[in-house]
């Protein structure tokens, strides 16, 4: 008997189970056990899944659970599991409810006092947050930027002075547009490591400045290929510093009121000092 087929499988039991993200070497016995004993599996794709339950000899009854589907579809599951089945929630890769579905029934079961049982296993986003060399002991997760350009301009003028490490997801035919535009609103400074196709053979670590790295992913259009993370430095003040949000209400103060004026509210309303402010203006109008 494979030892993957002996697992003490509890009745009416949700159980969140990891799969790799790329190397199959990578999932567990625990989750290679749990997949075998359960009495259904909850898919984010059953064909994608199914693969992966062929690989390793698992023969299992699949339920589609998918983004498109899942506010229906969970309340059906939910009967199940009281009813006393036992049900394991995958998705395509990594750690599921990671971007991925699985929010709602979670919650459903929670709620309803359904056991939910979690599996450690792969995740993306903390295998590239491992391996690249910025701070890991804060972080923020923020999943895929907006697709549009304004949307994602608007989210990454938000985090402009987060102090965290941050975790973007990225897919491969926006990622150009998305460092495009870090370098408009954050400039061409901060650090940015690119972690594409992690535990996969074409695995690839690469940080730098955000402008070189856009211009290193222009080289070569396979820089741009599979799937990717992108973990961000965090935002560092300089002693005189001047925060961003200072500086756009001076921009917009300016354009009714004498500069000396503009500086003089906007040091009160933000708390920093007018003769920075004023300088800073100076400077700009002379440059």
């Amino acid at each position: 008997m494979k030892q993957h087929d002996r697992a003490d499988i509890s009745a009416s039991t949700l159980y969140i189970v990891p799969t790799p993200i790329g190397n199959l070497g990578d999932i567990t016995q625990r989750a290679l056990a749990v997949l075998t004993n359960v009495d259904l599996i909850a898919a984010e794709d059953t064909r994608h899944t199914g693969l992966l339950l062929q690989h390793f000899a698992i023969n299992a009854r699949l339920f589609a659970l998918h983004d498109h589907n899942e506010q229906q579809k969970a309340e059906m599951l939910l009967a199940k599991l009281r009813d006393g089945q036992s049900i394991a929630l995958v998705s395509d890769a990594g750690t599921p409810l990671i971007n991925d579905p699985g929010y709602h029934l979670v919650r459903l079961c929670r709620e309803a006092g359904i056991r939910v049982v979690p599996l450690p296993g792969a995740c993306a986003a903390i295998t590239a947050l491992s391996a690249a060399g910025l701070p890991s002991d804060r972080f923020c997760y923020e999943g895929f930027l907006p697709a549009k350009s304004k949307g994602r301009c608007d989210t990454l003028r938000a985090l402009e002075q987060e102090p965290r490490t941050i975790i973007f997801y990225e897919s491969t035919h926006r990622l150009l547009e998305s460092l495009q535009d870090m370098v408009a609103v954050w400039g061409g400074e901060r650090y940015v490591v690119l972690a594409r196709e992690l535990t996969k053979t074409w695995e690839s670590i690469y940080g730098a400045p955000v402008g070189e790295l856009l211009a290193w992913v222009q080289e070569d259009e396979n820089r741009r290929k599979g799937e990717m993370v992108l973990i961000v430095e965090g935002f560092h003040a300089g002693e005189d510093a001047l925060p961003p949000e200072a500086l756009r209400t001076l921009a917009l103060l300016q354009r009714e009121l004498p500069l000396k004026k503009a500086a003089q509210l906007t040091a009160e309303i933000h708390s920093v000092k007018k003769n920075a402010l004023y300088k800073y203006a100076l400077e700009q109008q002379q440059g």
